[in-house]
């Protein structure tokens, strides 16, 4: 009965005339003429079956007693993922200095399919509200959240299910094997769900990032490089548009629409609710490499950098290796690598001609961290309790009371829970650079760039050397083309502890902040000039993006404004930077004329 009485006020809601695109138009704040009355905001709660949610933050109780026993209970969940998530009220990210805080919706629409979605978009629609759509949160921009807004959130939406032979709606495709995962499902459950039936689905590297959000975004995990982009293996989605519709979005059903939703940004598009992947045969091992040295000298250092980019070319330019290598402004070169089809052995062995050249200088170089080279059955890696029991070091666990057994995470993504972003910026490096006549130069730039702060190249996040089918499927997303003549994207970045303002002993230093974006800067800038197209990914990129347009899609844009144009003329979704943003103001209330 509740489930009919929501349809039947979804469905009646009258759909307000919005001006059309250019002309000024303003969305409504609480308090302000036009925002929802109580009974209005009744109605719409009891058609959903009471999952409309009033938004309660409690870093405001923090604000109020900031030596509570609440306000530190609330900060060490601001240091578990998993209890992040599972907050209607926070984010991954507390705020970037000088450009967002994490601030919480008046209201949320807690929200189990897509027919409830729909109810929400069609009420802010007619009431002229922000919308705001999070998943688990992790967005660095901040559009994971909206002040004065609804909220949709999709986290109860988790649901997955295994196919064996999965043919997109209306297609005459050949089936396949795939998984379909909604909204709110992260990516540590999807993998285990996947490779405990003997498959891989491509996804993210880190474990509680949300599937739906990490797909519009393009998407890169620490096997990319073999298994291309994310989102290249859409098969379909089921969107909520912002007419309210409920769509099937394939390569044959609105398929533009499709197209966009591979890599033109989340929030921007529609509410996406379910996404379906294919699935791909799961190799028998993945493996790891660890390990860090410190040069002697500032010129040591710079052969280094050299030697290994050769290394790097020669030797892990392959699908096999992805993940990082660092350069710190202390002379040290830290790897943390990871590979898939060899077992330890035969990693190390890969790794000899390096290892013996740096043994040859003498005394240029020192071990700070042993190489160490680990190998797992690959149906083992997302197993919970096989790496609590043999990889402890690696893994941390949901102590909430209750919690799952199986809510665990990489110790390495810790200090992204809840962190407050002082800087983050991203460019992808071509491939072009490793040959033999730039190696010189690029090997200079990453030693400047590395004076100023230390910068990690993330070479599952460029597809050159990836397998030829993974580059062309990369190519039919909006994901910017640049990535699939990149071998790397090189990310540098600042952060600290979560922190809010007016929160005694938790306030942002802001002093630090800005001293340390502008080492951040320094270190882009130096790397820059050796790259002539210098892309950005959208997930990990600078807030002040200048030309971010180009630097997110590149050619693709235009294609994609047209996209947003067609599906939501009006503008109804708004993110930072997101498609069609430039139309608005920077907090997404008013269009300009």
């Amino acid at each position: 009965m509740l489930r009919r009485t929501m349809i039947k006020l979804a469905g009646g809601l009258p759909l307000m005339s919005i001006p059309a695109r250019g002309q000024p138009y303003r969305r409504v704040r609480p308090g302000e003429a036009g925002w929802p009355s109580a009974a209005e905001w009744k109605d719409l709660d009891s058609g959903l079956g009471g999952r409309l949610v009033e938004v309660r933050s409690p870093i405001a109780a923090c604000r109020r007693a900031p030596d509570s026993a609440d306000c530190a209970a609330t900060f060490r969940t601001l240091k578990n993922p998993w209890a992040i998530r599972d907050s209607v009220a926070l984010t991954q990210t507390s705020g970037w200095a000088d450009a967002w805080a994490s601030a919480p919706s008046v209201y949320a629409v807690s929200a189990r399919d897509a027919s409830e979605v729909s109810a929400a978009v069609k009420f802010a629609r007619t009431h002229c509200l922000r919308l705001a759509v999070k998943g688990a949160g992790h967005s660095y921009q901040g559009t994971s959240n909206a002040p004065d807004s609804l909220l949709i959130w999709t986290r109860p939406m988790d649901r997955i299910e295994l196919h064996d032979a999965f043919v997109p709606r209306g297609s005459n495709a050949a089936p396949q094997a795939a998984v379909s995962l909604g909204a709110g499902v992260v990516w540590g459950d999807a993998y285990a769900a996947v490779s405990k039936a003997g498959r891989y689905v491509q996804g993210g590297g880190c474990l509680t990032v949300g599937v739906a959000g990490l797909i519009q975004s393009g998407g890169f995990g620490s096997f990319s490089k073999r298994y291309g982009l994310a989102a290249a293996s859409l098969l379909e989605a089921e969107v909520v548009t912002a007419d309210g519709e409920v769509r099937i979005a394939n390569a044959g059903s609105d398929p533009d629409l499709f197209w966009g939703l591979k890599g033109g940004g989340g929030g921007s598009l529609g509410v996406v609710t379910r996404v379906t992947l294919k699935t791909h045969e799961l190799p028998p091992l993945f493996g790891a490499a660890f390990g860090a040295v410190k040069a002697t000298s500032d010129a040591a250092f710079r052969r280094l950098i050299e030697r290994f980019m050769t290394f790097y070319r020669d030797s892990l330019f392959n699908p096999t290796w992805g993940e990082t290598v660092s350069f710190r402004p202390d002379n040290v070169l830290e790897v943390s690598m990871v590979f898939q089809g060899l077992d330890q052995s035969r990693a190390a062995a890969v790794w000899q001609p390096f290892l013996a050249w740096m043994r040859d200088q003498g005394g240029d170089y020192a071990v700070v961290q042993p190489p160490l080279f680990i190998h797992v059955p690959a149906a083992s890696l997302w197993d919970a309790a096989f790496l609590k029991q043999n990889a402890p070091e690696m893994v941390l666990s949901d102590e909430r009371p209750g919690a799952s057994a199986t809510n665990i995470f990489w110790k390495a993504n810790l200090n992204e829970a809840g962190w407050f972003l002082h800087a983050y910026q991203s460019t992808w490096l071509p491939a072009a650079l490793l040959a033999n006549d730039r190696r010189a130069g690029l090997s200079d730039a990453l030693f400047d760039s590395s004076r100023h702060r230390r910068l990690a190249l993330h070479f599952n996040k460029g597809l050159a050397g990836a397998p030829p089918e993974a580059v062309a499927a990369a190519r039919d997303t909006a994901t910017n083309p640049v990535v699939t003549e990149a071998f790397a994207l090189a990310i540098s970045a600042a952060e600290g502890p979560p922190a809010f303002v007016g929160v005694a002993g938790h306030e942002p230093d802001l002093a630090r902040a800005r001293r340390e974006a502008g080492d951040v800067a320094a270190a882009m800038g130096a790397l820059r000039k050796v790259v002539p197209n210098p892309g950005a990914y959208v997930s990990e990129s600078n807030y002040f993006e200048a030309d971010w347009q180009k630097a997110f899609w590149g050619t693709n844009y235009p294609r994609l404004r047209a996209v947003k144009d067609k599906y939501d003329p009006a503008g109804l979704f708004f993110v930072h930077h997101g498609v069609g943003s430039e139309d608005w103001s920077p907090d997404g209330f008013t269009r300009r004329g």
